[in-house]
């Protein structure tokens, strides 16, 4: 049955708009968040004339020479559309694949990256102005919704623990569930990284993802973490940047108008899957009996907002905010000169104090409290 289950993609209609314009596509987003199963989707409709090429392959590889775009030609012989997945596989892919659209071939190019290409580019040759970028997420909420029609906030409270990646969503089972997200947890979260950068430590690189996964929703110290592990400050600055470059965390920055009266500089961080957050610190029990389910349900929030930010071109910025007193609101949204604060809540209750605080600053800006059923029926 679970093979049964078909995800249709909110930013799939947004690609097909954007193809034969004259640019490249870019597909990032994790592994195992859906870009394979939704390029050769994309290839679909041209048949022969849509070719799907995997970068990981060496047949495929030796068409990807600096300098040389006749190679990649070759390859695409015939083609109308062609997809490169895990094209962040390649090294220099990024001057690889200018040189090929200055070339003019008229090829519409899917590149897929479960990286930021800034990882596999030795040389700094952006793609700026070449490409359209997007970022597939693992599902939103309304993407499960669509694809379970009885989605209830049972499901929901399981998504908490387990997270949302395709696979994990499709097992039905329990255990199958658990097996699925170990597997990602443990053989994809930081593939790309170990492939790319030569860390040094690969222990002590995953204590800090765990010392992160403890503190989601709080505001992060580099220093302190630098202290804790016994590694430079840059290195953890480094490390906190691979691990967004590779979409395991997002790092979110203040929202401040006011820097005498609100922080500015701090960032929080959280993580893109909660399934993963949860394997990550060996903790997948169930959320209603646990201590750090209201963080859990920040997190899981704040990412929701990430995926409908990203299904638009000009979806808002998204950022926390806090003031000097300590009033904090989860997530502000700014959008072309409009504000929405949300507070985070794991049950109904009073009036947030800091929401309160917030419309004092902003009194122009929108306000709401998010509660699990609250997101669940929105």
């Amino acid at each position: 049955m679970s093979n049964m289950i078909i995800f249709k993609r909110t930013i799939e209609a947004h690609i097909v708009s954007r193809l034969f314009k004259g640019k490249a596509i870019l597909l990032f987003g994790p592994r195992q968040a859906g870009k394979t199963t939704l390029s050769k989707k994309l290839l679909e409709p041209f048949g022969d004339a849509g070719g799907y090429f995997n970068c990981e392959l060496a047949a495929v590889r030796k068409h990807f020479v600096l300098g040389e775009p006749e190679r990649l030609s070759e390859l695409v012989a015939g083609k109308k559309i062609a997809v490169f997945d895990e094209a962040q596989t390649i090294e220099d892919i990024g001057a690889i694949l200018k040189a090929f659209i200055d070339a003019d071939t008229g090829v519409q190019v899917i590149a897929t990256g479960s990286s930021s290409f800034d990882l596999a580019n030795r040389i700094n040759e952006p793609l700026t102005g070449r490409v359209f970028e997007f970022i597939l997420y693992p599902l939103s909420l309304e993407e499960m919704r669509q694809a379970l029609p009885d989605f209830a906030l049972a499901d929901l409270y399981e998504c908490l623990r387990t997270g949302s990646y395709p696979g994990v969503v499709a097992a039905r089972e329990t255990a199958l569930k658990e097996d699925v997200l170990k597997n990602l947890a443990t053989n994809y979260l930081y593939k790309d990284v170990f492939t790319f950068e030569s860390i040094r430590n690969p222990r002590v690189f995953e204590q800090l993802v765990k010392l992160l996964a403890l503190q989601i929703g709080s505001l992060v110290s580099v220093n302190e973490l630098s202290r804790e592990l016994g590694i430079a400050r840059a290195t953890v600055e480094k490390y906190l940047r691979l691990l967004e470059q590779s979409y395991v965390i997002k790092v979110v920055r203040a929202f401040s108008r006011n820097p005498r009266n609100e922080i500015k500089k701090a960032f929080k961080v959280y993580f893109i899957d909660v399934g993963v957050r949860n394997a990550v610190i060996d903790n997948v029990a169930h959320i209603e009996a646990r201590d750090d389910r209201g963080y859990i349900f920040e997190n899981f929030f704040v990412i929701e907002r990430t995926k409908q930010a990203a299904a638009d071109p000009f979806g808002p910025g998204i950022f926390f905010w806090r003031n000097r007193k300590g009033a904090e609101v989860d997530v502000v949204e700014e959008s072309q000169g409009a504000i929405i604060a949300y507070e985070c809540k794991w049950g109904a209750g009073d009036a947030s104090a800091s929401l309160a605080t917030f419309r004092k600053a902003y009194p122009n800006a929108e306000t709401t409290i998010a509660t699990p059923e609250t997101v669940l029926h929105e």
